[in-house]
C-alpha cells in the first residue's frame, strides 16, 4: 500500500488531515492544513508574515488565498470522492471579495457536481466571521476513481 493511500485512509477514519498536509511540501510551506473532526472538512491557512502581499495595509497576498481555496477543494475531493490520487486542476476561478487581514484564514469546499472523471467544486474563505467571505472559488478537477487506477495512463496518475 502506498504511503499516500495509507495517509488518506487514516485521515478519512480519524478526521485528522495533518499527516496528508505534511506529505505535500507546498502546503507545509504555506501553513495550509485541514481538519474534519467537527463533522465538516475545513481548510485553514495559519497566518505568517511571509503571506502578506501588501505591507501598507497589511493584506494577505491573493496568491496565498488562492492556494488555500485550491487546497481546500482538493482536500474535499480526497475526503468525499472515491479516489486515492491527487485531483488535477482543470480550471480555477477566484473572486476576491475583500482584503484578507493578517490573521488565520478558513475555507469550506462543497462538491457541486461529480461525474466519473470530472468534479466541480465551490469554495468559500473567511476569517473571523463565516458570513463575511473574503474570497470564493469555482474549480473543476480531473479525478481518477479507485476502480480506474489500473487503466489510467501514467500522465494522469503521476507519482500520486
Amino acid at each position: 500500500m502506498s504511503e499516500l493511500i495509507r495517509l488518506l485512509e487514516h485521515a478519512r477514519r480519524s478526521g485528522d488531515w495533518g499527516p496528508v498536509s505534511r506529505a505535500i511540501p507546498y502546503l507545509g510551506y504555506m501553513g495550509i492544513s485541514a481538519d474534519s473532526t467537527s463533522g465538516e472538512l475545513i481548510g485553514k491557512m495559519a497566518f505568517e508574515q511571509k503571506l502578506v502581499g501588501n505591507p501598507a495595509l497589511p493584506a494577505l497576498h491573493g496568491g496565498s488565498i488562492g492556494a488555500l481555496l485550491e487546497a481546500t477543494a482538493v482536500f474535499e475531493l480526497l475526503h468525499a470522492a472515491e479516489t486515492v490520487l491527487l485531483p488535477k486542476t482543470i480550471t480555477l476561478t477566484i473572486d476576491y471579495l475583500r482584503s484578507g487581514k493578517p490573521v488565520d484564514t478558513l475555507a469550506k469546499a462543497t462538491i457541486s457536481k461529480q461525474g466519473r472523471r470530472v468534479a466541480s467544486v465551490h469554495v468559500e474563505a473567511w476569517q473571523e466571521d463565516r458570513e463575511r467571505l473574503i474570497a470564493t472559488a469555482n474549480a473543476h478537477f480531473l479525478i481518477v476513481p479507485v476502480s480506474d487506477r489500473a487503466e489510467a495512463p501514467e500522465s494522469v496518475i503521476g507519482s500520486g
